[in-house]
């Protein structure tokens, strides 16, 4: 034997919570189950039971006499990590990824690909009847089930077709496996104390705004199940970004187009100051999102401009959870578009500083919002 497919996943119910992985290692040709691993690893983190699973879909794979393995997994931080695109800080991730790399070391080839968890069905299946197990044997208050490790004959049946698309919420019709953006506006500056246009700007966070981002870091943190950590260039959301990512164990990935909205001869005004530096204009700019400020920008470029972020980010980490850390206007333009409403909404939507929202966008074009303005973190 060659080469083989190791498809794994694992995950926690309450991150940390009852966990459990499932891993599956198929022929070359992705047609034929060589051998299936799933176990209940008690309560722990989402990344710890991936990273049991991949370990435990690499060693079976090994077992099997296979010298090449194509890894495939629906969590980005395992694959980044495993690739060595992304730095392995968390300490409980350290060993897990040494023991992982010690068993890959005993391949020619290992190579690693993220896949959307619509895709890796099998192995989700598998991790989530070690998880059911977890829960039952923490509630007994016993220990987890072993793992089942047994390989599975060569003439076994095909793998287990992908699970049907999940329709959306509510009456929409969408299905498939949306890509969720929660969509964290950075914490309180000097600017929005005093309330004024905060645009290309780049004021620093306030002390308070430094807590908002720690509390939304403990928030998004503990729930977890996040791909990828995605900012404004801007210092106020890199800041607030980077609290979150490090609760997550991520990097940071800056995307120039989620920065706020520029401003242009208003930046640093109040309303008043504003308007009565510009009345005819200031007046315009209120009901017309084709009207640009002085020397700035008009909603509808930010509206352009977002719907080309949307589009990266789908096409990018389509099927996962992704943190998109920006601005109010960005904000609201990615709940415009999940809306599907028009620009009246950008005027009568308020987002409070580090609020949460959450949009999902389907790969058949559907969208819904499932939340909006959240600050129970605070």
């Amino acid at each position: 034997m060659t080469r083989v497919v190791v498809e794994a996943d694992g995950g926690s119910r309450g991150n940390p919570g009852p966990a459990g992985y499932g891993a599956v290692v198929f022929d070359g040709d992705h047609r034929t189950v060589l051998a299936e691993r799933h176990a209940s690893i008690g309560r722990a983190t989402n990344n710890v039971a991936e990273y049991r699973g991949l370990i435990a879909g690499l060693t079976a794979a090994a077992e099997l006499g296979a010298d090449e393995a194509d890894v495939r997994m629906d969590s980005k931080l395992v694959v980044e990590q495993m690739s060595g695109r992304w730095k392995v800080k968390h300490p409980d991730m350290i060993p897990l990824a040494a023991a992982a790399r010690d068993v890959a070391s005993r391949f020619r080839r290992v190579e690693y690909t993220w896949i959307p968890r619509a895709e890796n069905a099998y192995a989700d299946r598998l991790a989530n009847v070690a998880m059911d197990a977890a829960a039952e044997a923490l509630v007994a208050g016993t220990d987890a089930p072993a793992a089942a490790e047994s390989p599975v004959p060569a003439e076994s049946s095909p793998p287990v077709p992908a699970t049907p698309a999940t329709p959306s919420p509510g009456w929409t019709g969408a299905t498939g496996s949306p890509t969720r953006l929660l969509l964290l506006r950075h914490g309180q500056t000097p600017l929005s104390v005093e309330r004024r246009y905060s645009g290309r700007g780049n004021p620093p966070l306030t002390e308070l705004g430094r807590d908002q981002a720690t509390a939304a870091a403990r928030r998004i943190g503990a729930r977890g199940g996040v791909a990828a950590v995605v900012s404004s260039p801007l210092g106020r959301a890199r800041e607030t970004a980077t609290a979150v990512a490090d609760a997550l164990d991520l990097p940071v990935t800056v995307h120039s187009g989620l920065i706020e909205t520029d401003f242009g001869q208003w930046e640093g005004l109040t309303f008043g100051e504003a308007a009565e530096r510009d009345p005819d204009i200031h007046r315009a700019w209120l009901g017309d999102t084709s009207v640009r400020p002085p020397g700035g920008e008009s909603f509808d470029e930010v509206h352009a401009r977002i719907v080309g972020v949307r589009d990266d980010l789908v096409a990018e980490f389509g099927g996962a959870t992704v943190l998109v850390v920006s601005h109010v206007t960005p904000i609201k333009t990615f709940l415009r578009l999940a809306l599907d409403s028009g620009p009246s909404l950008l005027y009568r939507l308020h987002l409070d500083l580090a609020s949460l929202s959450i949009a999902e966008f389907y790969p058949d074009g559907g969208s819904s919002v499932r939340l909006v303005n959240d600050t129970s973190h605070l």
